[in-house]
């Protein structure tokens, strides 16, 4: 492929996740890394492989959106930002690859998907489950009607990394992610979504910081906090320099209801000393459940408990980190914007996740009060639709 042929990129948050732009540029993908933004010079270390080190860098992302070369951005910045920059770069006729969650407001989802749809560019989401084998064999065995009509689903979320990851840095403060309902559920909720076919409608949640808040040793404010995780933190109220500022949940439950009758539980906890995501979707006809990322099992027929089930489909990815899912994700984005087409993440469906989620959180911090979810115009569904 010639160089003029590359979709030409620039990476808005280079460090953390925005370490996905770089599989943009493998081999056979099409696209190519012209510049490079992040507060932190050392993110931009691990692109020299890619890119070489006389890319273009600097740390406001407004020069970045200021080059005529940048046909394309990765946002891949804390949450409270998200809005911020995609509207940016959409502004400045820039295709946007926005990681999730899109926003930590519905408002502020509304406004992005508003903007993208005056700027004309196209709108990708980060929703990379979409994309894990496991979760594509639950999607097609409901459709398939294998469980006959779907009534009921939940998700059990065990988060044995959340007290690295997410409570020694800006995750723990609400003001830069609303919680872990947005940051960690929004994946989750996404996938009941299209699983079960469906948008929640009513949202009420309970939970609460029930751990974290003992610990004392906190670093100061103006350190980063070390999110790197290891085994040797636990248990997790041995753990050390959390961030000064923790007001967000570390349990967290939230019940759905969906547009199409189906019932929906999350549950989410951040100190198991297991990482584990288990999906259950039940029919009028059976139920399917993951045994992990790499097997789905189909229940369908009466009587006593089998293990794992009547019948089971191996999900095992070949390779590629998240499942297999982030080499498909970056591909398909390049992929979009250089040929349009068809894709398999939705930005009303990212839309619809953070609004559960956030909502969600509202209601936990509101004594449980149920909310309903605000509908997205009508001339925004229809254009994203």
């Amino acid at each position: 492929m010639n160089d003029k042929d590359l979709l030409k990129i620039g990476v808005i948050g280079a460090g953390g996740r925005g370490g996905l732009s770089r599989l943009a540029v493998m081999p056979g993908v099409g696209g190519k890394i012209v510049a490079l933004c992040d507060v932190n010079p050392a993110a931009f270390k691990r692109y020299e492989e890619v890119c070489g080190q006389d890319v273009f860098k600097c740390e406001d992302y407004r020069e970045l959106l200021a080059r005529p070369d940048v046909e394309a951005v990765f946002v891949s910045t804390p949450d409270n930002f998200h809005e911020e920059h995609a509207i940016a770069a959409l502004r400045a006729g820039k295709h946007v690859y926005l990681e999730k969650p899109m926003a930590i407001t519905i408002e502020g989802c509304d406004r992005i998907l508003a903007e993208a749809k005056k700027s004309g560019k196209k709108l990708y989401l980060g929703h990379n489950m979409r994309h894990m084998l496991f979760v594509q064999k639950l999607k097609e065995l409901v459709d398939s009607g294998a469980i006959g009509q779907v009534k009921a689903a939940w998700c059990r979320h065990f988060i044995a990394y959340g007290g690295d990851a997410y409570f020694k840095d800006w995750h723990a403060d609400r003001r830069n992610s609303m919680g872990m309902l947005l940051q960690k559920a929004a994946h989750d909720i996404d996938v009941l979504h299209w699983v079960c076919g469906g948008y929640t409608t009513r949202v009420v949640g309970q939970g609460g910081l029930t751990l974290y808040d003992q610990i004392k040793d906190r670093h100061p404010a103006t350190e980063r906090g070390d999110a790197t995780f290891r085994d040797a933190n636990w248990p997790p109220l041995s753990q050390k320099q959390l961030n000064p500022i923790i007001d967000i949940e570390d349990v967290s439950h939230i019940l759905m209801h969906m547009d199409n009758g189906v019932f929906a539980t999350y549950q989410q906890c951040h100190f198991t000393p297991d990482a584990w995501r288990n999906y259950a979707i039940i029919g009028t006809e059976g139920r399917i459940e993951n045994l992990g990322e790499n097997k789905v099992c189909l229940w369908n027929k009466r009587g006593s408990y089998k293990a794992e089930g009547d019948e089971q489909f191996d999900c095992t990815p070949e390779s590629g980190s998240h499942g297999g899912a982030d080499p498909q994700i970056a591909a398909e984005f390049v992929r979009y914007v250089r040929e349009g087409g068809a894709i398999l993440t939705s930005p009303i469906a990212a839309r619809n996740s953070v609004a559960a989620g956030y909502l969600g959180t509202v209601s936990i911090r509101s004594a449980s009060t149920p909310y309903d979810i605000p509908a997205l115009a009508p001339e925004l569904v229809e254009y994203f639709s």
